[in-house]
């Protein structure tokens, strides 16, 4: 009932993480969302439901989502465990991608039933959310019809992907998100077809305007256009 939304959302900094460990915390947080849900229903007293933005940085990790293709890893598995480089199949959406140091990783953990039951409506507004961001160090992003994400140039032979995404919904309470490329080294997406998809390049902030970003700058940003989009008072 929409006088028990809850828009309020609690910020988190869980600073560098392997996947695995990342992956488990959020699953908890959500499980105990949707216990709170379930009381809901067979109570007459509603306790309102928490949300939670995580950030946080991945040590190096190859990801593949539900519906991915393991044909797009081009590095044998082996080579990847003397590299210190973890391959990990996950419940998000998508097809595979590289978390690691220098890309910012971002967990939104929200119950959608407190803002709206529109799963490709919260799609597209976290990339509003990156969009709006990269303008602000003059860097123009964009959608790419039928590709999830944030791109640079699309349309063009030069079109690369700044920003994936891939989420997991349950019950309406999210988890997974996007991961924003800033200080990343790109030399860990030669390994992979990213996303799937052939013939497109991928990208950082660092790479567009030729100089290291401060991770604090990009994170106030992310912040303040969160709140914006989604309505919502974020706290510490």
């Amino acid at each position: 009932m929409i006088e028990y939304r809850n828009k309020n959302v609690q910020t988190e900094n869980w600073g560098k993480q392997k996947y695995t460990f990342a992956w488990n915390k959020q699953e908890k947080l959500l499980k105990s969302i949707i216990e709170i849900k379930k009381h809901n229903r067979s109570s007459k007293k509603s306790i309102k439901t928490p949300n939670y933005l995580i950030f946080l940085e991945h040590q190096p990790v190859y990801t593949i989502g539900k519906s991915g293709d393991q044909h797009n890893l081009l590095i044998d598995k082996s080579i990847l465990s003397k590299k210190g480089v973890d391959f990990v199949k996950s419940n998000r959406g998508g097809d595979i991608t590289f978390h690691g140091p220098g890309q910012l990783v971002v967990y939104p953990i929200l119950d959608l039933e407190n803002f709206f039951t529109d799963i490709h409506k919260y799609l597209r507004k976290l990339e509003d959310i990156i969009i709006q961001t990269l303008n602000d160090f003059g860097i123009k992003g964009q959608r790419s019809p039928g590709e999830t994400g944030v791109w640079l140039d699309v349309g063009t032979p030069f079109s690369r992907k700044i920003c994936a995404m891939g989420i997991r919904a349950s019950r309406w309470v999210t988890m997974h998100g996007f991961a924003l490329n800033i200080n990343t080294d790109l030399n860990y997406f030669d390994n992979i077809i990213p996303c799937g998809i052939k013939g497109k390049g991928v990208t950082s902030m660092q790479k567009e305007i030729g100089k290291q970003i401060p991770f604090e700058e990009v994170v106030s940003k992310i912040k303040f256009y969160f709140g914006n989009i989604f309505e919502a008072k974020l706290t510490d």
